[in-house]
């Protein structure tokens, strides 16, 4: 069976995993998934994530992040769907709860925060929001 949005389907991974105070998550991987994921731990809400071998070809196992048994991660949402794609130009980049929390955004140049993507004035597709 396919997936239509593994996009999604990572952030819920990851939002799940959180809920029920799991250490590790495992999804399946792709190029698009190791870049957001890379954001992610550039901006300190994960630990890490590791790409593995599979039964069924490669996977990411992701190492969430806990603060005093709270989860780090307080709110992940998908905005850009495969049904409603949302862009964004550098003048309109979206600001998330008072610039405490990030959008990351796919651009030309790679996947990357709307702040970086502000500094480097570019815009692009508003991938999801993290707080």
């Amino acid at each position: 069976m396919t997936m239509t949005d593994p996009i999604s389907d990572l952030l819920t991974r990851i939002r799940n995993g959180q809920q029920v105070k799991k250490a590790n998550v495992t999804c399946p991987s792709s190029k698009i998934k190791l870049a957001i994921l890379k954001v992610l731990k550039e901006e300190g809400f994960i630990r890490d994530f590791v790409e593995i071998e599979g039964i069924k070809g490669k996977d990411i196992e992701i190492s969430l992040k806990y603060f005093h048994g709270d989860p780090v991660i307080k709110k992940i949402v998908r905005i850009s769907k495969p049904g409603l794609r949302i862009y964004s130009s550098v003048k309109s980049m979206p600001v998330y709860k008072n610039n405490m929390g990030v959008s990351i955004v796919s651009t030309s140049k790679g996947v990357m925060t709307n702040f970086k993507a502000k500094e480097i004035n570019i815009g692009g597709e508003v991938l999801c929001r993290v707080y």
